[in-house]
């Protein structure tokens, strides 16, 4: 910017010198000095555009200077002193005079980039200067809001540990509140900008809402307490009630549908449709989102904690990494809406976040309050005693020896714990007469006619051994679900944040800093919940795809027995024998 500054300069001595009149000289001056200046002041300027988008992706902009903008110098006042000095010739002397205040406007603003960037102009090597008050003030407040946050965030954690002691009926009743809490701040967002339109010409809509809201939370968690009761033998007396619950879905969908409808109005039929539109997508961003997140409580505990702390984590550690290494590495944006995202926080929040899944699951495997699913609505929590699921127990892990032929074999051979695996051939003894045996046995015949192939570890300077393949054993306390909370936090890392994106992209379409104030330095609940949606219903959709593909328990095979006809159940019956034997159905005496 200063060497185009000095470019103008330059063009405008020659034309000064070549003028040989004072309107010339003027009118040069018009053109060219404030075209400078104002080119120069707009492109100063730009370097102070920031947005103090206050998001968790590392809440650091380092690109953005804390000093307030200065104004650049223009020359509308030596022009006005021009005009009433200057007789119809320009001497050289004012000339001159002119020249050093130019020279000297653009040492002022040289002094002032450096000052900004905190390098000196004359020794880059000097220490950095003093901080302002301005700069100061801002640090202190970055502080104190970290502080407040670390507070806040420990006053929560303590409390949800305490939900998580009383039990699972504890636990749904919170998901529940949340669930409500989320839908009201969601729906305030278009609720404010139009209140006066809504408050006096538009009937019942603040109720029509919540009976939208009232419906979907019936049609989700219907079909869980369904369940709930179809699986427990003990509670099958509630099953003439339960089974009409998607009747009653059903009609309370039909009742608010002709509520809503009869409401419209002729004068704000658009703006009652909008309305109704944003309602629906709040409920799907919510509500939908979150079926399934009451089935994860009830299938154990693990899959409804590890995955919230996965995203809690990832939050955490995003907002420090990009704090302290935002824009250091990879200066391109993250998220154009969200100028403080930065790759650094996204990508350190995921490393933290798998090392943290690693460690995490293996401690919560060992109890078995995290790990026995919950078969039953208790207000008075019990102990839970189950045989462990075999992704909670201790086991041994093979690597998959594939993965070592992409390696030259050299390399592969000093990596610690690596076995290599030769095939021994041996001729096979006859244990048999050769007439005893026929080629129509298939077996005997390849023991007696073929080699016998043999895996075992390599001998060095063993000629008959044959590379076969390379394993790797891991047998220090290695449990399956920590694999399955890897994918878990590479969902969480990857995907999850993309909710806390779309959550920054209403703020900022809607002009708001926090959907709530419910949480001093946090906001609401939708500005710590907005990860959250998706991370459930991946674990759901993860459980019943690789860890539990059957989920009919006995209890509700029972059930689904009794509904068959008497000639079904003959018909199921025979087939059972078929497929299994008699032995097998009706047991040995």
């Amino acid at each position: 910017d200063f060497t185009m500054l000095g470019k103008k300069m330059n063009q405008l001595r020659q034309r000064r010198s070549r003028s040989n009149s004072n309107g010339q000289h003027q009118q040069c001056n018009k053109e060219e000095g404030l075209d400078a200046t104002t080119n120069a002041s707009s492109r100063i300027n730009n370097n102070y555009d920031y947005d103090d988008d206050d998001d968790e992706n590392g809440t650091i902009d380092t690109a953005v200077s804390s000093h307030t903008p200065v104004p650049v110098p223009t020359f509308a006042n030596t022009q006005n002193q021009q005009q009433n000095s200057s007789n119809n010739s320009v001497t050289t002397e004012s000339l001159t005079s002119q020249q050093q205040q130019q020279e000297q406007r653009t040492r002022k603003l040289r002094h002032m980039s450096s000052a900004d960037s905190g390098v000196s102009d004359t020794d880059a090597m000097n220490p950095t200067t003093a901080l302002t008050g301005e700069q100061v003030k801002k640090d202190e407040s970055r502080s104190k809001k970290i502080l407040q946050r670390t507070v806040l965030g420990l006053c929560m954690f303590i409390p949800f540990c305490g939900i998580l002691y009383a039990g699972h009926l504890y636990i749904c009743l919170l998901v529940a509140l949340i669930e409500t809490t989320l839908f009201l701040e969601l729906v305030r967002v278009r609720y404010k900008g139009n209140y006066a339109t809504i408050q006096d010409q538009i009937p019942l809509f603040r109720t029509t809402q919540w009976m939208w809201f009232a419906v979907a939370m019936f049609f989700n968690y219907g079909d869980f307490i369904t369940d709930i009761v179809q699986n427990n033998q003990e509670l099958h007396y509630l099953l003439p009630y339960v089974k009409f619950t998607g009747s009653l879905s059903f009609v309370l969908y039909s009742t608010t549908l002709m509520v809503t409808i009869s409401t419209l109005q002729r004068e704000h039929v658009r703006f009652q449709i909008n309305q109704l539109c944003w309602t629906i997508v709040v409920l799907c961003l919510t509500l939908g989102q979150l079926k399934y997140v009451m089935h994860n409580i009830y299938n154990g505990l693990i899959w409804f904690v590890l995955p919230v702390c996965l995203v809690i984590i990832n939050d955490i550690m995003a907002y420090v990494a990009g704090m302290s290494m935002g824009r250091k590495f990879i200066s391109r944006p993250f998220i154009s809406f969200s100028p403080n995202k930065t790759w650094e926080g996204f990508i350190g929040g995921g490393v933290f976040t798998l090392i943290s899944a690693w460690y995490l699951s293996k401690f919560l495997a060992q109890y078995t309050w995290m790990t026995c699913p919950a078969r039953d609505f208790r207000l008075v929590p019990e102990s839970l005693d189950c045989i462990p699921d075999p992704i909670f127990m201790p086991a041994h892990w093979i690597f998959p020896s594939q993965i070592f032929e992409l390696f030259p074999r050299n390399f592969v051979r000093t990596l610690p714990g690596v076995v290599q695996i030769c095939s021994t051939v041996k001729e096979a003894l006859r244990q048999q007469e050769p007439a005893e045996v026929t080629s129509d046995d298939s077996d005997a015949f390849l023991q007696i006619s073929s080699p016998l192939i043999e895996l075992e570890p390599c001998i060095s300077g063993n000629d008959r051994q044959l590379h076969s393949h390379f394993e790797l054993v891991v047998e220090d306390d290695f449990y399956p679900i920590q694999v399955h909370a890897l994918w878990l936090a590479l969902f969480a890392s990857v995907v999850s944040p993309f909710g806390g994106f779309l959550a920054s992209a209403i703020k900022r379409a809607y002009g708001i800093k926090d959907f709530a104030a419910l949480i001093p330095g946090h906001g609401g609940l939708m500005d710590r919940m907005d990860c959250q949606f998706l991370m459930a219903l991946c674990t759901w959709v993860h459980y019943n795809t690789f860890v539990k593909l059957a989920t009919v328990s006995v209890p509700k095979l029972s059930y689904l027995f009794s509904l068959l006809t008497e000639k079904e159940q003959a018909e199921f019956l025979k087939l059972l024998q078929k497929q299994h034997g008699s032995e097998m159905i009706l047991g040995n005496e």
